[in-house]
């Protein structure tokens, strides 16, 4: 009798050590797969705000050549050229302007490629103290991720915190639905002030604009939705096709990351942080 007690013992122990191990190998499993989430949608995350980036400058420069015409800079405004494969289509009417944009695959100067094309418009009235733009799209690809939606940029001259002098300051409302190349689909909805914070004062030089990026947004992912607030300005350098600096936390539903880009170099590379443990990812086109 007592053997077959001693037995019995044996097998629940047994039974209990083998439960327990799957437990183990499920958390471990569970926290490998969150972890993997979690890099992969900071990585998704980076290419938005990347192509928001661009979409952002290219609405600008449009409006700024239909307000300043002929050779299309003056001190209030900075232009960067569109590469030779993009064609521009103006329309007016009384009161508006439309400029229809057509890329080709084309490599912009920051080494992102665009195809498709992007309608900006607003008013013909460029004497107000900020100016209402509104973009869409047609069919456009920024690094072969396709781009949808319609929303506006207000831009205006004025003094911020950022910068006591008088600059470039361009509040976009964003509402972006996005399809990656795997058929993954996300989408996009806030706020982003774009500040030129260097390189107005050079109207004739490009090279040398830098772009200090503040905001908040939602984005929907497959796995939910993530609230995401720029906490240490994005800054972002014309001649580097990457993010070289700046913070954003991102509150989901489980936890929190901190995607982290850096301390300016034009590199790749950014830090995420969830929940304390922090990993070192690239961010390519």
């Amino acid at each position: 009798m007592r053997t077959k007690k001693i037995k019995d013992m044996k097998i629940k122990n047994l039974m209990l050590g083998a439960t327990l191990s799957m437990f183990i190998l499920s958390c471990s499993k569970d926290d490998n797969n969150s972890t993997s989430t979690d890099l992969n949608e900071a990585q998704v995350s980076a290419k938005i705000d990347m192509a928001t980036e661009d979409v952002a400058k290219i609405a600008e420069d449009q409006y700024a050549l239909q307000a300043n015409p002929g050779a299309g800079r003056s001190s209030e405004y900075d232009v960067q050229a569109l590469p030779p494969c993009a064609t521009v289509d103006i329309q007016l009417t009384a009161t508006t302007w439309t400029r229809t944009v057509t890329f080709d695959n084309c490599t912009l100067p920051n080494g992102n490629v665009i195809d498709g094309t992007i309608i900006v418009s607003g008013s013909l009235n460029f004497d107000t103290p900020s100016h209402t733009i509104s973009y869409s799209f047609v069919d456009f690809h920024h690094n072969n991720i396709l781009i949808e939606g319609n929303r506006t940029i207000v831009r205006s001259l004025q003094s911020t915190t950022t910068l006591a002098a008088v600059h470039p300051v361009a509040n976009m409302s964003i509402d972006m639905t996005v399809t990656f190349p795997n058929g993954n689909v996300y989408h996009r909805e806030g706020n982003r002030v774009r500040e030129m914070i260097e390189g107005f004062g050079t109207p004739m030089v490009w090279a040398d604009n830098v772009f200090s990026i503040s905001g908040s947004w939602t984005t929907t992912f497959p796995a939910g939705t993530r609230t995401s607030t720029i906490t240490t300005p994005l800054r972002v350098e014309a001649d580097c096709p990457h993010i070289v600096s700046g913070v954003v936390n991102t509150v989901g539903t489980n936890n929190t990351a901190t995607l982290d880009y850096g301390n300016g170099d034009c590199d790749n590379q950014a830090t995420l942080t969830v929940n304390g443990n922090t990993t070192t990812i690239t961010l390519g086109n």
